[in-house]
């Protein structure tokens, strides 16, 4: 049942592709008779900035738990069909993160209260300072080889840490260039084809 009302949910976006992120054409109101709840609330997570995940709620340790995917708007999530996209971007992301050796074991971020921060990226240490507006869910990473912006959205299993396809291929080159890999055309290519949504990392404490 819960998949075809995810079915229903992705084709009534689809034919909403004119509709604005305000309004009485706003993806909320074209769904608010579809579905349960929480599958609407779970289609609007993906959009940044729809819902407010506090800096206290950041802090901790986190762990990667699956590759991550947010839209910029909601359009763009009604554009690309919702659920049935996102999860069509996270396929395509998984080998892709297993060539250039992404997983749980070696994939972590620990967030301070300080504003530092820890993370581990296939293995390879990194840490620095961040800026966390939880208004915009943009998240400033500041680290001595080089700075990102990423989004935080919340995920059933805990949050979503995405960047712009082309920043997180610059993220996964450096740690790829450090660590002695060089499997990263796959992602390389993958980033042309996300106009609109960011990508990286589902977290789970």
């Amino acid at each position: 049942m819960k998949k075809i009302i995810l079915s229903i949910v992705a084709v009534v976006a689809l034919s909403f592709t004119a509709c604005t992120t305000t309004g009485s054409g706003s993806l909320g109101n074209i769904l608010s008779g579809l579905g349960s709840q929480n599958t609407i609330n779970g289609l609007l997570n993906m959009v940044i900035g729809h819902v407010t995940i506090s800096q206290e709620e950041l802090i901790g340790s986190w762990a990667y738990s699956a590759p991550g995917c947010a839209f910029t708007s909601e359009n763009l999530l009604a554009k690309a069909g919702g659920s049935v996209a996102a999860e069509n971007v996270k396929a395509k992301l998984q080998p892709a993160y297993q060539a250039v050796g992404v997983s749980a074991a070696n994939t972590t971020f620990v967030f301070n209260r300080d504003n530092s921060f820890s993370a581990r990226i296939d293995g390879l240490p990194m840490s620095g300072t961040y800026a966390y507006e939880p208004s915009s869910g943009a998240l400033k990473l500041k680290m001595p080889l080089f700075s990102a912006t990423a989004y935080i959205t919340r995920t059933t299993g805990g949050l979503a840490l995405t960047f712009e396809s082309k920043k997180l291929l610059t993220v996964l080159q450096t740690v790829s260039a450090l660590s002695g890999n060089s499997t990263v055309k796959a992602v390389g290519d993958l980033s042309k084809q996300f106009e609109g949504v960011r990508v990286g990392f589902e977290l789970a404490k």
